[in-house]
């Protein structure tokens, strides 16, 4: 990563469990991940490297919130997002903000229908958890960045279904609109 002058990675699918912290003093990053609890079957989890220099300066630690699977019941997803609203609300207006995470939510292409949220460039169609994020989003005043940049759809694919052996976006990089 240094070697590209990457600040700021999300890596997704990590298989990580629970949550931590690790500074890789010679590589010059500090990795955070958030994953299932070590009970449960690790096939999923989202990890992010942040450059040393920058964590130093950071106003406030990196806060990790654990997605419930596609399959978990609603009241499992209700929670993750009154936690994930509750964190946001929580945290200065004045910072800067970024969100990483895997989401497993197709926000699809309706980008009249929610302008400031979802850029024109966004892939396929919507699911349930989509429109979650969405309104979280469009409530937050936060941008969906992945949808904002014209690449070609196999660059912009996170996740391949196996029976249909289509590609999805489902991973999301969040920031506040005045940040953009």
């Amino acid at each position: 990563m240094a070697r590209y002058k990457v600040d700021i990675a999300a890596l997704s699918e990590t298989r990580f469990s629970e949550q931590g912290q690790l500074e890789e003093v010679g590589a010059g990053y500090t990795f955070f991940w958030s994953g299932r609890p070590k009970a449960e079957r690790r096939d999923a989890g989202v990890t992010f490297a942040i450059r040393n220099d920058i964590v130093g300066r950071l106003p406030s630690l990196p806060q990790a919130l654990t997605l419930p699977r596609m399959t978990s019941s609603d009241a499992a997803k209700d929670k993750f997002y009154e936690d994930l609203h509750a964190l946001l609300a929580t945290g200065p207006k004045v910072n800067k903000l970024i969100v990483l995470g895997e989401f497993n939510a197709r926000v699809g292409m309706d980008h009249a229908a929610w302008q400031g949220v979802l850029g024109p460039h966004g892939l396929g169609s919507c699911n349930d958890n989509g429109v979650l994020l969405l309104q979280t989003c469009a409530e937050h005043r936060l941008l969906l960045t992945n949808t904002f940049f014209r690449l070609p759809t196999r660059e912009k694919d996170t996740w391949m279904h196996l029976r249909s052996r289509r590609w999805q976006m489902l991973d999301y990089f969040l920031v506040r609109r005045r940040d953009r």
